[in-house]
């Protein structure tokens, strides 16, 4: 794990190259105080509940992470491991939708989405006692739009840093600013800025040229699922962050409905602390 960590290259966006992206939106605009409805309240899953601990046992993430200091290089080491797992495939799916089926599958051969790799990853740091949560992102035209409106990928909580942090394990991306690791509504505002100190950490070696190209027509809504338990029946809900002047979606590509969903303008609440709740 050692040589792992050691191994990590950091690929910067020259000032240069902010041009060649496709042409960068505004930043985005949010309340920066707490919703008047919250504090929302989330459920997750302990290290210690028995379908996580069957999770870090049967495929030991303890090793995985072994030799990492600081929270951080923990996730870099376990998302390097999810994206190893299996070759991306957009139309694949699980027959159920949880880390130790999605894994067992994988090992039989087959491909899933981006989906999965949200998930399997969210499981994985939970296991070892790291908050993580999976993580929606939808485009500004995610109503209208056919096909491929959304991606989904990870965020976590840095305890040592007091903030939660995008984590992509279909890409094995961590956005850093000025060396600083970002959630989506940072990213989303340094692509926008085009800020000059935008870098990426990749084992996989995708450049931040590459990422930001790809990721940042993603970044207009953000929803999480208020019940982020895993190995039992959760229940419907999810807190969906919108920019200001946005309006609400209410269906997803033309046909899919988006329901049970409570639509939020503050960044605030939408990135409390996990250990308040």
């Amino acid at each position: 794990m050692k040589l792992l960590l050691a191994s990590l290259l950091v690929w910067s966006l020259p000032l240069g190259a902010a041009a060649q992206l496709s042409t960068p939106t505004e930043a985005l605009s949010f309340a920066a105080e707490p919703d008047a409805r919250g504090p929302f309240l989330f459920q997750r899953s302990t290290p210690a509940d028995d379908y996580l601990t069957a999770l870090r046992t049967t495929y030991r993430l303890d090793s995985v992470a072994a030799g990492a200091t600081t929270d951080l290089a923990r996730v870099q080491a376990l998302c390097a491991w999810v994206s190893r797992q299996w070759k991306h495939n957009g139309t694949n799916e699980p027959s159920k939708s949880d880390p130790l089926t999605i894994l067992r599958e994988a090992a039989q051969g087959k491909q899933f989405r981006c989906v999965e790799y949200g998930i399997v990853l969210s499981g994985a740091l939970a296991s070892l006692g790291i908050p993580a949560r999976v993580l929606a992102l939808k485009m500004a035209d995610v109503e209208t739009r056919k096909t491929g409106a959304g991606h989904v990928l990870t965020e976590v909580w840095l305890r040592d840093q007091q903030k939660w942090v995008l984590v992509d394990g279909q890409w094995d991306v961590i956005p850093f600013l000025n060396g600083v690791p970002l959630n989506a509504v940072e990213l989303q505002k340094a692509l926008a800025e085009r800020a000059p100190g935008f870098t990426v950490q990749s084992p996989r070696g995708t450049t931040a040229q590459k990422y930001a190209r790809w990721i940042q027509p993603y970044l207009y809504y953000f929803d999480i699922n208020f019940d982020q338990r895993f190995g039992t029946k959760t229940e419907r809900g999810a807190l969906m962050l919108v920019p200001a002047g946005a309006s609400n979606p209410t269906v997803f590509q033309r046909k899919y409905p988006l329901k049970h969903l409570t639509y939020t303008n503050s960044v605030a609440s939408f990135y409390a602390s996990p250990v308040k709740q």
